[in-house]
């Protein structure tokens, strides 16, 4: 390999390719020895290691699938099928909506603590009560604990509908119940009607209910 040297007189910046060979020269001429081929390890321990590294890698990858995201209430999209809800009322019995197909359904959250939700109550009590026979089916979701049953159920004595303990302020694909009340509206098709996140305010009246029910009750499907 040619190592050439500076020019005797050389200043200007141009001159210093000539001090040392280049990079790429001393590469051509360098040559790293192959690493040699390592064949596997037939003893019982690198056999017990190679299976805690795969379950290892299994585990990781099914604790991802088990950590993904599910349906959010920002996924809720009206005119789209609504996700179903099951109510367990006061007296044992389990509504689901996905059995309510033909009628129109209002599921409301609420709670004994919840002073608009008590106002609200009666008057969509009367209304279910006056639409029944056309096919209106209220659902009464109570985010109340276990420990205030009793007030509960002095509520619920004077509702038209079926109530029930919610038990967790999550509810798939609602997401979590921030605020009291909310309502959700399903079409006779199982169709989300009317997002309660969406509204504002919240609280049912009666202008509403005849904006936003009615039409859906004359419709025959």
């Amino acid at each position: 390999m040619n190592f050439g040297t500076r020019q005797a007189g050389g200043s200007g910046p141009g001159d210093n390719h000539n001090l040392l060979p280049s990079i790429t020269e001393m590469a051509r001429e360098f040559r790293f020895p192959r690493a040699a081929a390592r064949r596997p390890d037939p003893s019982p321990d690198a056999q017990r290691r190679a299976l805690l590294r795969g379950a290892v890698a299994i585990g990781i990858a099914g604790a991802g699938a088990l950590c993904a995201p599910p349906a959010r209430a920002n996924d809720l999209k009206t005119g789209q099928p609504a996700p179903p809800l099951v109510l367990h009322t006061l007296d044992g019995r389990s509504i689901a909506t996905r059995d309510l197909l033909g009628q129109v359904v209002i599921a409301t959250f609420w709670a004994t603590w919840c002073v608009p939700c008590r106002e609200e109550l009666p008057l969509l009590s009367a209304y279910a009560t006056r639409h029944a026979s056309q096919g209106l089916q209220v659902l009464g979701f109570s985010l109340d604990e276990a420990q205030n049953l009793p007030k509960v159920r002095a509520v619920a004595a004077g509702l038209s509908f079926p109530v029930g303990l919610l038990e967790s302020p999550w509810v798939p694909a609602y997401g979590r119940i921030w605020r009291l009340p909310v309502s959700f509206v399903i079409d006779r098709a199982g169709r989300l009607a009317d997002n309660g996140w969406d509204a504002d305010p919240p609280e049912w009246t009666a202008q509403r209910l005849q904006r936003v029910v009615d039409p859906l009750l004359a419709r025959s499907g």
